[in-house]
Parts: C-alpha cells; structure tokens; sequence
C-alpha cells in the first residue's frame, strides 16, 4: 500500500481553501453541464431523423459523442466527490474508474474506424455502399467496446487476484493509481496505449495522405474529408495527453510545488474535460446537414417536420 499512502498523503498536503474550492466545482459542473447539454442535442438530432441514423458516419460520430458524455459525467462526479465525500469506498471507485478508462480507450479505436469510413467514401465511392452498412457499422462498436472491455476487465481481475479482501471494505481517495496500483496493471496499461495510439496513428496517416491525393483532381468532398482526417488526428493527440496524465502530474509536482492544486485543476481541465467539446465543432458546427437540424434543439425550438 506505499503507492495508495503516498498519494493520498500528496492530495491532503496540498488541498486547496474553501473558496478556490468551490469556485473549481463551479467551474467544472458548468463545464460539465455545457457540454453534456450540447452532446445531448446531437444525440436527440441523432435519433430524431432518419437521414443521420441510417448514415454509418453518423452512426460512428454519436458513439464518439456519446463515450465523451461517458467520460466528461464520471470525471465531473469524480472530482465533486474528490471535494466533498473525499474518501468512497473501492467497489465505487472501480466502478467509477472502470467505466471512464472503457470509454476513454473507445474514443481513439473509434476515431480511426471514422477515418477508414472517409477514406472508403472518397478513395472507393462505387464501394461505399456496400463496404459501410447500417449493419456493419453496430457490429464494428460492437468490436469496440468487446477490444476495450478485455483491456479494462482485465485491470479488475489483476487486483482482485493481488489484493487482500479487507482492500475492497475499506475507503480511499478514488485515483487509479490508488485502487489498481499493481505493476502488471501498469505495465499493461502503457503498452496497450502504446499499441493502441500506433495503430490508430498508421491509419490516419494512410488515410490522410491517400485522400490528400484525390483532393487533388477530385471534388470539394474529398478536400473537406481531408480536413477531417485532420480533425481526427488532433483529437488523437488528445487522447495521447490522457495517456500522458500520470506522468505530467508528477512533473507539475515538481515544477509547481507551491501552486499543485491549481496545476492539477489546469491539467484536468486541459486533459480531460475541454478535449470532449471537439467532437461538437467537427460535426455540429462544420457539417452543414447536421447543423441545420442542431439549431431547433440548441435554441429549444421544435421542429415543424
């Protein structure tokens, strides 16, 4: 238990006032509120009309947006109670931190299978249709979410095999690192990021370029997919400063001894909160067909057809 003591020892050294206390939760439900309320006007739009869910990119972008609503609710419910309950116990914890590491190792298997449907629909049009089907396109979520349950389950069962029972009644401060501190759950962790981010990588470069090639001499469509392919990778590169987090703590440790506190809230903010309001901007605002039907929930009007 040296790892558990020590961070909790770090977290009580360095707790913050009452009132920068409460100005942070402020600041993080609204964030939290804000974006959710957006991701749920995309999914409402979503199901509300035909042309969007029986379009497998559309299909493949509410998943993401519906694993961003995942992460940004159990971050936001993680950190309140980091402030309040301070200590929960483990069962709660795992569950909370189970859920937000199964969601969050969705978003980039999820990003590359969006670019491998950009690339079909511009590279091979005449195969699009039949290549990316409604029933495909579940079965492939369906292949996401099995990939990341494995990866995750396995954390759980690693520290149900290490750890003593008396571990699972006790309360301690919710950190991952803390309720699966075991080295193979470590050194598991860092290589399946590692796998994970490479492969996903390789298929945005080769989707990129091959579709960088056909905006070349082809239409306005391929110019734009390209643009997205772009998206997508910056929102892997914050995927990459989610893996990064362990580490950049300990850095912000060291350089911002005086100010942790609020080095930890910028890196939460940075790291996991504003990342999950890209999605909207890709589709909600850049994609013309969903934004003209975004407007009548955003502005909480009703629609007439």
């Amino acid at each position: 238990m040296n790892v558990s003591a020590a961070n909790v020892t770090v977290v009580l050294q360095y707790r913050d006032s009452f009132t920068k206390a409460v100005i942070k939760n402020v600041i993080v439900v609204a964030l939290g509120i804000s974006i959710n309320y957006i991701n749920a006007c995309l999914i409402h739009t979503f199901c509300k009309h035909q042309i969007f869910y029986m379009n497998p990119r559309y299909i493949l972008f509410i998943h993401l947006v519906f694993n961003d609503m995942i992460v940004v609710t159990v971050t936001v419910i993680l950190f309140l109670i980091s402030y309040t309950f301070y200590r929960i116990n483990v069962p709660v914890c795992c569950v909370l931190i189970l859920v937000a590491g199964l969601s969050t190792e969705n978003s980039p298997l999820n990003l590359a299978c969006m670019a491998v449907e950009c690339y079909i629909a511009i590279c091979l049009p005449l195969r699009h249709v039949q290549i990316c089907t409604v029933k495909r396109t579940l079965m492939l979520i369906g292949s996401i979410w099995t990939t990341s349950m494995f990866s995750v389950l396995s954390d759980l069962f690693i520290t149900l095999a290490t750890q003593p029972l008396d571990f699972f009644y006790s309360q301690v401060f919710c950190l991952r690192q803390i309720v699966f501190q075991n080295l193979h759950i470590i050194k598991k962790r860092d290589i399946t990021y590692i796998v994970y981010l490479v492969i996903v990588w390789l298929v945005i470069v080769y989707t990129y370029f091959n579709i960088l090639f056909t905006a070349k001499t082809a239409s306005k469509a391929a110019k734009k997919a390209r643009n997205t392919i772009l998206l997508h990778g910056f929102q892997v590169l914050l995927c990459m400063a989610t893996y990064a987090e362990p580490p950049l703590k300990q850095a912000l440790l060291q350089w911002f001894p005086k100010n942790y506190p609020d080095s930890l809230f910028a890196c939460y903010i940075i790291v996991q909160v504003l990342p999950r309001s890209i999605s909207p901007i890709i589709y909600g605002v850049r994609d013309q067909t969903f934004r003209k039907y975004l407007k009548r929930y955003l502005l909480c009007k009703v629609s007439t057809q």
